[in-house]
């Protein structure tokens, strides 16, 4: 499928696309006349991209963890340096900080709305 298609069936936009090219996490088909060619794998691979960038992890992470995230293996995993495993647990760590941030805000913003509701009555 063409840029346009493979940006409206994974919801990135084309510009995204071509930023995930440029940074080698995806290398879609060419056709002939030099467009790119997108398949459903490379789509499914977009979509994992985009949850780790939504999670909040950097591109620079998202290169070396992705390959065995999307080719259905576990080869690799067990040579990971230390230092990358560190900062993907720094990331991890701070991504439980920013939930356990949110789950208080919404826990203070549910009782503010149980009080307002009950002077109300």
């Amino acid at each position: 499928m063409k840029i346009s298609e493979a940006s409206r069936v994974s919801g990135v936009s084309a510009r995204s696309l071509r930023h995930y090219e440029d940074e080698g996490l995806i290398v879609p088909g060419r056709f002939s006349n030099g467009f790119r060619d997108y398949c459903q794998s490379t789509i499914d691979r977009v979509l994992v991209i985009r949850s780790l960038l939504e999670s909040g992890l950097p591109v620079r992470l998202i290169r070396e963890v992705l390959p065995s995230l999307t080719d259905g293996s576990n080869a690799g995993t067990e040579v990971v340096c230390a230092e990358f495993l560190h900062e993907v647990q720094g990331y991890r760590d701070r991504l439980a900080a920013r939930i356990a941030v949110l789950s208080d805000q919404q826990a203070a913003l549910d009782a503010y709305l149980r009080e307002a509701r009950r002077t109300d009555l």
